[in-house]
C-alpha cells in the first residue's frame, strides 16, 4: 500500500472540541464574550494595546487600509510573491496597487526596490512576512518615517516570529493574522488585527459590523440597548464565538505545537541541507521564523529537470506540496492591471520558479519526514 503524506492537516484537540460545544450550548453563536475574549488573550500574546478579531485575514487587511484613508487615486506598495487577498484589497478601496521585488533569501519585499516605487501618492506598504520569516522592519520603518507612510504587516504566516527581540504583529502601524485551516493556529476561517492605535482599532472594530455604533452587539444582552446607531457603511467581517472558541484553545497550544514545528524543521534540514541541487529554507540573524511552511528552493541549474515535475514525482510517491505562491504580476488580473513582465520583477519570477513548499506541520511523524526528504534524494539520484 502506496505512502500517502498530504500536504497539512491541522491540529485539533479534545480542547477544541469542548469550548466549540460549550459555546453551541450557551445559545450565543455569534460575536459575543468569546470574541472578546480571544482578542484579550491574543493582544497580550502578541504584545499590543488593541486585537480586533474578525472572520479572515483578508478583512483586517481591507479594513486597515481603509482605516489609514487609502482610497482613489492612492497607491499602496507590496510584494507579488504572495497570495491573491494581499492586493485584492488594495483594489477593493479604489487605490493602485505597486509591485515590488523580494528578496531572494527570504522572499519577503526588498526594502531597496520598494523605496524606488515611492510617489507623491504612495500611502502605506504592505510588508509580507512570507512562510513565517520577518521582513527587513528596520530598513521598512526608515522608509515610513522618513516618506510619512504607513506600514502594515501582512502577519498571515506570522504567528510566532520575532525579529529583534519584538513579535511580529508589533512592528507595524497595523498587523493581520490569518487562522484559516492551514495556519500555525486555526479558527476554520478567521483573522485578527493588532495595532497600537487605539482610534484605528476602534474604527476597524465599528466598519467590521455594518458600520454599527460600538458594542452594538451587546443589544441582545441584559447589559446591552435595542438602540444602536450606524456610524459608517461598513462590513460584515466580524469573528463569531464559535471560531473565538477554537481560537483560544488553540493559542494555548502554540509553545508545544512550535516546539514540533522546531523539531521537525531541524529534522528536514539534516537531511537535505547537503543536497547540491537544493536550498534549505533561509533565517536571518536576531529574527525568530514563525516556521509556517517549510519552503526549499530548486537550483534549476543543477538538476536537468524542472520544479513541477519533481511535484509530479512526489505527487507519484504520495506525497503533496505546494507553492507559495504564483506571483500576482503573473496573474490575468494584475497583468492588466499593472502590466508587468517576468523580467519587471525579476527575484520574484525566479524564485517563482524553483520554490517548494514541503509537508509540513505538527501532526507529521519524524518518519513522514524522512520519507518526504529521502524520496525527494532518491529522485534527484535516479536523475543523474
Amino acid at each position: 500500500m502506496k505512502k500517502t503524506i498530504a500536504f497539512h492537516r491541522p491540529f485539533i484537540g479534545k480542547e477544541e472540541e469542548k469550548a466549540v460545544v460549550e459555546v453551541l450550548r450557551s445559545g450565543w453563536l455569534t460575536k459575543g464574550p468569546k470574541t472578546v475574549e480571544f482578542e484579550t488573550f491574543f493582544s497580550s500574546f502578541i504584545g499590543t494595546e488593541y486585537a480586533v478579531g474578525l472572520n479572515s485575514c483578508t478583512a483586517g487587511l481591507h479594513l486597515a487600509l481603509l482605516s489609514m484613508g487609502v482610497g482613489k487615486g492612492d497607491e499602496v506598495i507590496t510584494s507579488a510573491l504572495t497570495f491573491a487577498a494581499t492586493a485584492n484589497v488594495i483594489v477593493h478601496t479604489g487605490a493602485r496597487v505597486v509591485f515590488a521585488d523580494v528578496d531572494w533569501k527570504t522572499g519577503n519585499i526588498d526594502p531597496s526596490d520598494a523605496v524606488k516605487k515611492i510617489t507623491s501618492r504612495t500611502k502605506a506598504i504592505i510588508a509580507v512576512h512570507l512562510a513565517g520569516h520577518p521582513c527587513d522592519m528596520d530598513e521598512l520603518r526608515a522608509i515610513s518615517r522618513k516618506k510619512k507612510i504607513k506600514i502594515i504587516e501582512d502577519a498571515a504566516h506570522g504567528l510566532g516570529a520575532v525579529y529583534k527581540n519584538k513579535n511580529v504583529g508589533t512592528l507595524g502601524d497595523a498587523a493581520v493574522f490569518s487562522f484559516y485551516a492551514t495556519k500555525n493556529i486555526t479558527t476554520g476561517e478567521g483573522g485578527m488585527l493588532t495595532t497600537n492605535n487605539k482610534k484605528l482599532a476602534e474604527q476597524c472594530r465599528v466598519l467590521s459590523l455594518h458600520g454599527l455604533s460600538s458594542d452594538a452587539w451587546k443589544r441582545y444582552t441584559p447589559a446591552g440597548n435595542v438602540f444602536y446607531s450606524i456610524a459608517d457603511a461598513g462590513y460584515k467581517y466580524n469573528m463569531f464565538d464559535i471560531q473565538a472558541a477554537l481560537g483560544i484553545e488553540q493559542l494555548k497550544r502554540v509553545p508545544a505545537l512550535s516546539r514540533k514545528r522546531d523539531k521537525l524543521w531541524a529534522l528536514y534540514n539534516s537531511i537535505l541541507r547537503d543536497v547540491p541541487e537544493l536550498e534549505v529554507p533561509y533565517i536571518a540573524e536576531k529574527t525568530v521564523h514563525a516556521k509556517h511552511l517549510y519552503v526549499i528552493k530548486i537550483n534549476t541549474k543543477k538538476l536537468n529537470f524542472s520544479r513541477d515535475i519533481l511535484m509530479d514525482k512526489l505527487r507519484k510517491k504520495g506525497i503533496y506540496t505546494q507553492v507559495h505562491f504564483i506571483p500576482l504580476h503573473l496573474q490575468p488580473l494584475y497583468k492588466k492591471l499593472c502590466g508587468l513582465r517576468k523580467k519587471d520583477l525579476p527575484v520574484t519570477s525566479g524564485l517563482f520558479e524553483s520554490i517548494l513548499s514541503l509537508p509540513f506541520y505538527p501532526q507529521m511523524k519524524e518518519e513522514d519526514v524522512l520519507y518526504v526528504a529521502d524520496t525527494i534524494k532518491k529522485i534527484i539520484k535516479q536523475s543523474q
